[in-house]
């Protein structure tokens, strides 16, 4: 399901800006749906126009941007009604805390909170703020709300702020946000669907302080549970640890060892459409965890290994199970031992990629491998990957499941 299939030309958007550095990004959003045939109509906070002009916005988008709830130009004073009515969408960008808890808690006390409060049409949020703002409790407890009530959040990403601080709260890049505008307006064919992803590494304890990982960093997981939403699948995560934040709308479930993340995906996958085992799992752990913190001796350290359970390998036995999809992150030998795990864990598609060229990536390459042959995907960001991926995956499903 490529965004270039998705017809957006025609549908109308509200987007409402808020007070942030990253409201100068809102500008680019703007000339991006224009140029795609979307109509954009923009709302602006008072706090917006310290970051950004409205001029500058009126002009991308070429109709009048208002600002007051008060606006003399709507004929009967009901801007908050009327501004809404004719959208398809509205899209907040950046969306700040303040107004994420304004959205949090139905307040509406200027033309833009107000508008939301009186919409009927969906609500889409890109959040952005500082790192400690964002990690907040109240912040958290706010866009669960927004969550439970199918207000979309996209983002937000981690990285250097403004402020010069690090981690989440980065609001997500531009294209990224149209992408999820236009798969709003996109088919959705695993509407009905469950689908169940695993992300990221696992940890295997050594002793209270030390442990077993690798250097995932869950990235693909998450763009492959992204693309299931994006198909309108329901969508549940299990993640290892990981800096991300869960894609709007997906059920995350954190685990820390490879036996708790086979504790929580059996009893779903047994309830699952398809199953999506990206995680990196440990093979092995030890066969005995320490409770206190090993001491440096003279000589070497020796620690027994044993091997973890095969979660691919359960799921694909399950009777009546569902649709599974591997992945392998090989170092060399790629096709050899990709086809090899496909038909060791007997399972219908295997997506495999260089482990040196995808761990921590932004992008990857992935050679997609079932019963008719292999279909390279091309280097490209990861969330296009699972995308095509998603697309490869239903073009699969037996025709009565679609």
């Amino acid at each position: 399901m490529k965004n270039s299939q998705i017809t957006v030309a025609g549908k109308r958007v509200l987007l409402g800006v808020t007070g942030g550095v990253a409201a100068y990004k809102a500008a680019e959003l703007v000339r991006l749906m224009v140029k795609a045939g979307i109509d954009v109509r923009v709302v602006m906070t008072a706090s917006a126009t310290r970051f950004i002009g409205p001029v500058t916005m009126q002009a991308l988008s070429g109709q009048p941007v208002l600002t007051d709830m008060w606006d003399a130009r709507i004929p009967d004073n009901m801007a908050h009604i009327e501004l809404s009515r004719d959208r398809d969408l509205i899209v907040i960008v950046p969306a700040s805390a303040n107004f994420i808890a304004k959205l949090a808690n139905g307040l509406a006390d200027d033309l833009l909170s107000t508008l939301c409060v009186a919409r009927r049409c969906p609500l889409l949020v890109a959040p952005a703020m500082n790192v400690e703002m964002w990690g907040n409790a109240a912040t958290q407890e706010n866009v669960k709300r927004l969550v439970s009530r199918n207000i979309g959040i996209v983002g937000p990403a981690a990285g250097e702020q403004a402020c010069g601080e690090t981690g989440l709260g980065r609001m997500i890049e531009v294209e990224q946000i149209f992408a999820n505008i236009s798969s709003h307006f996109g088919p959705k064919p695993l509407l009905g669907k469950k689908v169940l992803v695993t992300a990221g590494p696992t940890y295997e304890p050594i002793d209270t302080v030390r442990g077993l990982t690798n250097l995932s960093s869950g990235k693909m997981g998450y763009a492959v549970a992204q693309a299931a939403i994006e198909a309108g699948a329901t969508v549940t995560l299990v993640t290892g640890s990981t800096a991300l934040a869960a894609p709007a709308g997906v059920e995350r479930i954190d685990v820390q060892t490879a036996r708790q993340m086979r504790e929580a995906v059996l009893p779903r996958a047994r309830k699952s459409d398809i199953f999506i085992g990206v995680a990196a799992v440990a093979d092995y752990r030890p066969a005995e965890t320490k409770a206190h913190k090993l001491k440096r001796g003279a000589g070497n350290l020796m620690i027994e290994l044993v091997p973890n359970p095969d979660i691919l390998g359960e799921v694909a036995r399950l009777k009546n199970g569902p649709f599974c999809v591997g992945f392998a992150a090989e170092t060399e030998n790629l096709r050899a031992y990709a086809q090899e795990k496909r038909k060791k864990k007997n399972i219908p598609l295997l997506a495999a990629n260089l482990a040196q060229h995808a761990f921590g990536q932004e992008t990857n390459a992935l050679t997609l491998f079932d019963d008719k042959g292999e279909h390279v995907l091309p280097k490209a960001e990861k969330i296009v990957l699972a995308r095509q991926l998603m697309a490869h995956v239903i073009a699969m499903l037996p025709r009565r499941s679609r």
